[in-house]
């Protein structure tokens, strides 16, 4: 017969070898779980963000780029002042903040990038390929501006900024600034300078301009005196001076071949690990900007002329709301803002945990981005302003869009600002900032969908990595000759246009006719729960048929009047023969046509691959697969309740990953350490599974 005491001693043994084996597990996971978080890595074939917070950081950091510093700024005075906003908030409610929702939402319930993401309508698949054919295309050029301000930056480190002064520069044109004397007709005759009344200028005996007598008659005949930091950035920076035009590319500049490269080995030691690494990464490249921001306006405040800047900025024309084109440029400028339709998006929230609450993140981070491009358009205009009080011409003459307002208006303003090399270091760092944000997510969605598509390059992320950014160098290195900024400009043009637009109408078509956006919005129920936005706790049922009548009727019905009405308005650069020949926009409609044929190829190759008729094809391919869903089993369990009244034939486990659901995760079991009468240290643990 057994003796009850050696029993017990046996069961107690038993259940601490058990309990040490899970004690072990729980050890050896916790290598997953991020210490200051305490967030255990669910999806470990792919990874997932340390924190939510590296998630915001990078989808903010991505959406807010160097557009923010000139292109809402330039936009919101050309079309009214702070009429503008009107036509912008509501192209934010109804086009931008229903397709960065959608977005995330997709790229969060399936754990896929923009590539794999289509599987509950495989014939959608063509969208993720244009996705990434335009990431691809504007990180080309966008790593160029980068370069740029590389540039300026290392140029900035001297005692005198060399875009100071034109005087005694071997770069400077008769027309420099500081070259160009304001007099009268008896000034110019004490020279000994021959007088053009019909032009208001006078001239040296070798034909050389000197001076301006009449101002107002000089402009009236295109003869205007130009900034010092123009000429620098025409000249020396990039060379475009030396260029005649698109045809005339010229050789080309090594040093900037070297900022080129500079961004690109940037780009690949942040992205050649994981998530994680650019995830911290974009604690400091997120964040500066805002840093800068902030004390840029404070000083820009403090100058002469500031506030005539800031009132230019801000007035409102409310007649320019009755034209198309300010309500065209509000839109257009909302995907580039955001970045929409993209990839990128679906890229970042791929790697989200599944019950992270997508929609308080696409709401903050849409409204964090506008308000970011309206706060830089005070920071720039109090900067503008002061400039135009210096020259002493009107704001709307020395504000301009694109590069010459971040490297030739602004440059020149803190030249006279002491001490301008300090605050030309902090403007051109911030620049870096904004820009590698945005790159490396370009980067990161081209190297996703890569992944994704091809698993077994996991293995070898720093090989891919390498691979996809020397490939993007070697295709942009004609953006490094002297009219490398003419081909930038095209790239520009017509990389992320058309295409975005097309692209985000037929994402609607897909997730809003398609598959059924009440199927959709029990997907995103399924991830956020019944409530959303935290603490805050806003009920969902509420809010889900309004992204319902987004996604169904306004969002697309506002993207087909930007197209139709862009195509309406098409003039390409009829007024810029002279350096954009009519190959120009034959190269730019390639570019366009370029994502276009891509989507539609693709989808096209997997028609043809699909057994069957006509219309079986067309079923099976706007059917979800039976691999659509959570990436997880046990989070395909929770999906299944919903699933099962659209579709019964949901599989919780395609894949036999059914095992991998009897895991210890680090959080199921808690150990407590305490002395008991008698027994010294004994560990006690107890199961809250």
């Amino acid at each position: 017969m057994a003796n009850p005491d050696v029993q017990a001693l046996d069961q107690r043994l038993s259940r601490v070898e058990k309990q040490n084996e899970q004690i072990l597990k729980c050890v050896m996971k916790k290598k997953d779980q991020d210490s200051f978080f305490s967030l255990v890595e669910e999806n470990k074939e792919r990874g997932n963000w340390s924190g939510r917070f590296d998630f915001f950081l990078s989808c903010l950091g991505y959406a807010v780029g160097l557009g923010n510093v000139w292109r809402f700024p330039y936009l919101a005075y050309k079309n009214g002042g702070g009429a503008f906003f009107i036509p912008y908030c509501i192209c934010l409610g109804i086009v931008g903040i229903p397709i960065f929702f959608m977005e995330l939402s997709l790229g969060q319930y399936s754990s896929c990038g923009p590539v794999t993401c289509w599987k509950f309508a495989p014939l959608f698949t063509g969208i993720g390929y244009g996705m990434v054919a335009v990431s691809a295309l504007v990180a080309i050029y966008y790593n160029m501006i980068i370069a740029w301000a590389i540039y300026y930056l290392f140029a900035s480190f001297t005692s005198e900024l060399p875009w100071e002064t034109c005087i005694g520069k071997s770069w400077s044109t008769a027309l420099c600034l500081d070259n160009v004397n304001i007099t009268d007709e008896a000034g110019c005759a004490s020279m000994n300078w021959s007088l053009n009344t019909t032009l208001g200028t006078c001239y040296d005996d070798n034909g050389i301009l000197r001076g301006m007598f009449n101002e107002t008659l000089a402009k009236e005949n295109d003869i205007k005196r130009i900034l010092p930091s123009q000429e620098y950035f025409d000249f020396v920076a990039i060379g475009q001076g030396k260029s005649g035009g698109i045809d005339d590319l010229g050789p080309v500049n090594w040093k900037l071949v070297l900022c080129y490269l500079a961004a690109f080995i940037f780009v690949v030691l942040t992205l050649s690990k994981s998530i994680k690494t650019s995830g911290k990464v974009v604690y400091f490249t997120a964040t500066f900007p805002y840093v800068v921001l902030i004390i840029l306006f404070v000083r820009g405040l403090t100058l002469e002329g500031s506030s005539a800047g800031i009132e230019f900025y801000i007035t409102p024309d409310l007649s320019k709301l009755s034209d198309s084109q300010v309500w065209k440029d509000a839109a257009v400028q909302i995907f580039f803002s955001l970045s929409a339709s993209w990839g990128g998006l679906i890229a970042l929230s791929s790697y989200n945990r599944f019950h992270n609450d997508c929609l308080a993140d696409a709401i903050t981070v849409a409204f964090g981005n506008c308000l970011t491009s309206f706060f830089a358009g005070f920071v720039i205009f109090s900067y503008l302003g002061n400039l135009a009080t210096t020259l002493d011409v009107p704001v709307g003459e020395v504000a301009d869009s694109g590069p010459s307002l971040a490297f030739v208006v602004y440059p020149y303003a803190v030249t006279k600002i002491p001490p301008s090399p300090f605050w030309a270091i902090i403007f051109f760092l911030m620049l870096i900032t904004l820009g590698v944000d945005s790159e490396f997510v370009l980067v990161e969605t081209v190297t996703t969908s890569a992944l994704d598509r091809f698993p077994t390059l996991r293995k070898y992320k720093f090989v891919t990595v390498v691979t996809i950014c020397f490939t993007f160098f070697l295709l942009g290195l004609t953006l490094t000759t002297n009219g490398g900024n003419y081909m930038l400009t095209v790239m520009d043009d017509y990389s992320g246009g058309w295409n975005v637009l097309v692209i985000a109408l037929l994402e609607c078509i897909s997730v809003g006719y398609v598959y059924g956006v009440r199927r959709f919005l029990d997907d995103i129920e399924t991830m956020i729960g019944k409530s959303f936005c935290g603490p805050v706790s806003f009920p969902w049922f509420v809010a889900k048929w309004w992204w319902a009548i987004c996604w169904c009727l306004l969002t697309p019905l506002a993207v087909t009047f930007v197209l139709i009405f862009s195509w309406a308005t098409y003039e390409g650069y009829s007024d810029k023969r002279d350096k954009y020949p009519e190959w120009a926009d034959a190269l730019g409609w390639m570019m366009t046509m370029f994502v276009l044929v891509t989507i539609f190829v693709a989808s096209l190759c997997v028609f043809i691959r699909t057994p069957g008729s006509f219309g079986e094809r067309m079923k099976y391919l706007t059917t979800p697969t039976n691999e659509w869903g959570p990436a997880l089993v046990k989070h395909r369990r929770e999906a299944k309740k919903y699933v099962d009244k659209w579709d019964t034939s949901f599989e919780v486990d395609p894949h036999g990953k059914e095992a991998l659901e009897n895991e210890v995760s680090p959080n199921d079991i808690n150990v407590e350490m305490y002395d008991k009468p008698g027994k010294e240290n004994l560990a006690y643990v107890s199961d809250r599974m």
